[in-house]
């Protein structure tokens, strides 16, 4: 049996997650990817991007409906320990 974190928040509930890393074509879908393996559905337009000043870095925001914190204990993990992304937060 395992034992749910306490927690401030309340499940189900809408939950930004902004993402980091080197600006590249791919780096969207990447984190979609990722994203989608613990987020049922996920419109596009949940997702929303910005490009650093000069280009280089680019930071997403993901909105998902979290359904409980370990679903977003297990997001978190897999988006930080990805090589190509810099932050999570």
């Amino acid at each position: 049996m395992t034992e749910e974190r306490k927690t401030l928040l309340e499940f189900p509930c809408d939950f930004p997650l902004k993402i980091m890393g080197h600006a590249a074509e791919d780096f969207d879908a990447l984190v979609v990817e990722i994203v989608s393996r613990h987020v049922v559905d996920l419109p596009p337009e949940a997702v929303q991007r910005r490009p650093s000043k000069q280009g280089r870095y680019v930071s997403l925001t993901v909105t998902v409906q979290a359904e409980s914190q370990i679903q977003l204990d297990n997001l978190y993990r897999e988006l930080s320990s990805h090589a190509r992304i810099l932050m999570v937060l």
